[in-house]
């Protein structure tokens, strides 16, 4: 069992606050490290946990350690890595200024290049891979809901640190290859960008079939650059990677008969891509569709689908107008793609 000493969520958003208060309210020791806006709502307003399971808890603000202050990580047992991944080299410092050289270091990050920032960073320290299938909405007055279904992930070590961290409504395993589990959520999140180019919830995106070919198309791109260039990535969902852009093909009814039964996904939910673009946030594209288009130039093979999506996306940043809503045509034409 874990110690005495606290899990410590470093640079909790939404992500990092469903995780913290799921881990503190199985009776978790956790301490939160969060900027000043995030530790005063908490403290205000406690933290409430909903789900699309039926989940509604609320924390008292006593139940969490919360700080901006990054000597909260000075006591940590595990470190819990929940920034964004432009934000990886900055926190990995603030790990190496003020945790203990003994504390494990779990990114629970998007993208496939955030353990390799942080063994740079941390050299002799424990760091171990991980991946978050799901979606969490940040709903305000500090309630966050999780939206879709899916396990966490964790590479696998002597210590079992994925078992440690399993809880009730936060399920955690254990894998022998995080890296391919974290190229297969990088195909999945590519849909991200999509969902908040439209504008529209992503259950509602995933059940019209021009939305989901767009998304199978990007799919097929990356899985194609992914070949070339040597990585074999592990399906997020219970569909093997190669089948999906298949399966996103068919038809409404026989996709989403499909859908309901290996995944589950809240009628509001979103991408937090979205969510960024509507607050007027700096977007994770670079770390996705932007890995893409980075390997496909270094491959020398055309990944156009994604430098388009990669550079609306930019656009949209740079607009600061908020979601486009675009049309998948819209999106083809624009780029040139029948």
């Amino acid at each position: 069992m874990i110690g005495t000493r606290p899990i410590c969520i470093a640079g909790a958003g939404s992500i990092g606050c469903f995780v913290g208060g799921a881990l503190a309210a199985a009776g978790r020791d956790v301490a939160i490290l969060a900027r000043r806006r995030i530790v005063d709502s908490v403290e205000t307003h406690g933290l409430r946990l909903t789900s699309f399971d039926g989940l509604d808890q609320c924390l008292a603000p006593g139940q969490l350690q919360l700080s901006d202050d990054p000597a909260i990580m000075s006591e940590a047992e595990i470190v819990l890595v929940t920034v964004k991944s432009g934000d990886t080299a900055e926190m990995a410092k603030l790990i190496a200024d003020h945790a203990a050289k003994d504390a494990i270091v779990v990114s629970l990050q998007n993208g496939v290049g955030n353990i390799g920032v942080l063994r740079a960073a941390l050299p002799g320290r424990r760091i171990l891979g991980g991946m978050v299938p799901f979606n969490v909405i940040a709903k305000g007055d500090s309630h966050v809901h999780r939206a879709t279904s899916g396990n966490i992930i964790v590479e696998r070590d002597g210590a079992d640190t994925a078992s440690l961290l399993s809880v009730p409504h936060l399920a955690v395993l254990a894998s022998d290859d995080i890296v391919g589990v974290q190229w297969g959520k990088l195909l999945v999140n590519l849909n991200n960008a999509l969902n908040a180019l439209s504008d529209i919830p992503l259950r509602s995106q995933l059940a019209q079939r021009a939305w989901r070919s767009l998304f199978a198309d990007q799919m097929a791109e990356g899985l194609t650059v992914l070949k070339v260039a040597g990585i074999k990535p592990i399906s997020a969902t219970p569909i093997p990677a190669r089948l999906t852009p298949h399966l996103l093909r068919l038809p409404d009814g026989l996709f989403n008969m499909l859908l309901g039964r290996t995944m589950k996904i809240d009628a509001n939910a979103r991408s937090s891509m979205w969510e960024d673009l509507q607050r007027h946030r700096r977007t994770e594209i670079d770390y996705l569709q932007g890995v893409i288009v980075e390997l496909a130039a270094k491959y020398q093979i055309a990944a156009p689908l994604s430098l388009r999506v990669m550079t609306l996306i930019k656009h949209t940043e740079m607009s600061g107008r908020g979601a486009p809503a675009f049309t998948p045509d819209q999106i083809r034409s624009r780029h040139g793609i029948d």
